[in-house]
């Protein structure tokens, strides 16, 4: 039993008990550059349709200064290939963007074109991955696989620079530590938004504020309210509604009037005179906590967190209590957020000590306010109290680095392995069909990323490997692997996903597991140490061959 709807230029799916995404509306094949269809044409014209191609999708450098990336987007890019159709109107319009010299014939071709006849290898999305190891080969057509190349790189590149960044944030705030993106008013854009909160949370992310992300992907949704809310208050003499009905008794019973007792006292337990705090901020805690009694979460930093925010927030979380509802935290938006998470620590625990109520010192603290990884290691360091971070720009703007730079590089044409070539040696190509392997050591630990021929056989456990660097010649070591784990696996055959595709948060699991089998070394956010990607002396020898092959030769006169 199932119903279908669009929403927001998403297609969704509604299966009875769970939500599946489909695809976002705006992916499909006139999403692309212009230069793609062009190219088509020209290989149509060329008679090149029968052509088959292998095309590589990888990145040269780890993002962030790190030493690892997670590979995100694939379910996307299946969705696309699964999709993949020109409309009608899809052909109308390019009659009237293309040059009046294109053949209707071509026409035809695209109306009747479909990722039927593609192979799709990929990694497990939620892997960690490295710089010239391919994330996906593309095996079909030359002219199908040309033309699915802009599209392909858009739905992976923001996805695994996203799914990093989170990662990074995880590891540096620490598992015990709850993350919540906060960022969707800053991200570039809807779409921008919406990948942002699926793969933060696929990185290890607790939740997002977006709420149609929640529905889209059955992401946790948390919030609490704006300043605005606060300052919409300029004193008691506004609360409407001040009755709040006993969670046990059932009897209605007046909130403002335990609050404003509370404060009383707990002016004198906390030395806080109560003419300092304000009045409009205390009607609009309670305002909030009648709406939300079992949920009381409040902003303490509208005013003064010290001399007005806690106070107020105390008293209204005693009053609650004494109505059988138990508060759930604070939210520190400025200021100097080491500092005042101890404070808010220290006034908890006193607070929980002087009424003997001990569930009151492990309120929770959550802090936001332009949040990045520096910030949260000067934090650790400076040993806060924080429970939760609210984390926005930085994160889904990934503003230490605005994009991955994957590419999209044709390896092998009809059988026949093609190199392109660079007076930047990091900008040469690894021709050919390969495979890739990662080896373990010993202590299951990945040691070594190995790219090889697909014609060379497998790397065998307990069986000596000679693993060399791509470019130089001198680096080389043999290695004897303890695990070896061939890391593709075809996710696309004969029109359809021949692999179950896991949920969201079974790829937000692999993406935990896998960076367990990194050393700490690799992980670590000052320098940390580079991971190795080798090629076996077969590929060396066949990569270097095919280079002085395809190198002109100089004249000196």
């Amino acid at each position: 039993m199932c119903e279908r709807e669009l929403s927001c230029g998403a297609e969704v799916t509604r299966y009875v008990g769970r939500t599946r995404f489909n695809q976002n509306g705006v992916v499909q094949p006139l999403l692309t550059d212009l230069y793609q269809i062009t190219m088509a044409y020209a290989y149509w014209k060329s008679g090149k349709t029968d052509d088959h191609s292998v095309f590589d999708l990888f990145f040269r450098n780890n993002p962030f200064q790190g030493e690892f990336t997670i590979f995100a987007g694939l379910e996307e890019c299946l969705k696309f290939l699964e999709n993949f159709h020109y409309s009608d109107s899809d052909i109308e319009y390019l009659k009237l963007t293309l040059p009046d010299s294109i053949e209707d014939g071509f026409y035809e071709y695209l109306r009747n074109l479909d990722a039927k006849d593609v192979t799709l290898y990929a990694l497990d999305e939620g892997s960690v991955a490295f710089p010239r190891v391919p994330l996906i080969k593309i095996e079909g057509p030359l002219i199908i696989v040309q033309l699915l190349e802009t599209t392909l790189l858009t739905l992976v590149n923001y996805a695994s620079l996203m799914a990093t960044n989170a990662a990074r944030y995880r590891m540096v705030a620490g598992k015990h530590i709850n993350l919540l993106e906060f960022g969707l008013r800053r991200a570039q854009g809807p779409d921008g938004g919406l990948s942002a909160s699926k793969y933060s949370y696929i990185g290890g992310f607790d939740g997002t504020s977006n709420v149609l992300a929640g529905k889209l992907f059955n992401i946790p949704v948390r919030g609490t309210h704006a300043h605005a809310y606060i300052t919409s208050f300029t004193g008691i003499s506004e609360l409407k509604t001040r009755m709040l009905r006993h969670k046990v008794t059932g009897v209605q019973e007046d909130l403002l009037e335990r609050a404003i007792l509370h404060r009383d006292s707990l002016s004198r337990v906390l030395d806080i005179s109560t003419e300092e705090s304000s009045e409009g901020e205390l009607a609009a805690m309670v305002s909030f906590a009648i709406a939300f009694p079992d949920g009381f979460m409040a902003l303490v930093d509208t005013y003064d967190v010290k001399r007005s925010g806690l106070l107020n927030f105390c008293a209204v979380a005693l009053a609650l209590h004494d109505l059988g509802y138990r508060a759930v935290g604070v939210r520190i938006d400025s200021g100097d957020l080491a500092y005042l998470s101890c404070l808010a620590r220290e006034t908890f625990e006193k607070i929980a000590h002087c009424f003997r109520i001990d569930w009151f010192k492990n309120l929770t603290i959550v802090a936001s306010n332009d949040i990045n990884e520096e910030t949260i290691l000067s934090l650790n360091e400076q040993g806060h109290k924080i429970d939760c971070f609210g984390i926005g720009t930085h994160l889904v703007t990934c503003q230490r680095q605005p994009a991955l730079g994957c590419v999209y590089k044709l390896v092998e044409i009809n059988g026949q392995a093609r190199i392109k070539l660079s007076q930047d040696v990091e900008k040469v190509t690894m021709p050919g069909n390969k495979n890739a392997y990662r080896l373990y050591s010993a202590d299951g630990h990945a040691l070594i990323d190995l790219l090889q021929k697909v014609t060379e056989p497998d790397p065998e456990v307990g069986q000596k490997v000679l693993c060399r660097h791509p470019f130089q010649e001198s680096k080389r070591a043999y290695v004897i692997p303890s695990g070896v784990e061939p890391l593709y696996k075809v996710y696309w055959k004969n029109g359809k996903i021949s692999q179950p595709l896991p949920s969201l948060e079974q790829i937000r699991d692999r993406v935990q597991t896998s960076l367990k089998t990194l050393r700490t070394d690799h992980k670590r956010t000052l320098n940390p140490t580079p991971y190795k990607v080798a090629v076996s002396d077969n590929l060396y020898n066949f990569i270097h061959d095919l280079w002085l092959q395809n190198a002109p030769i100089g004249e000196l006169s």
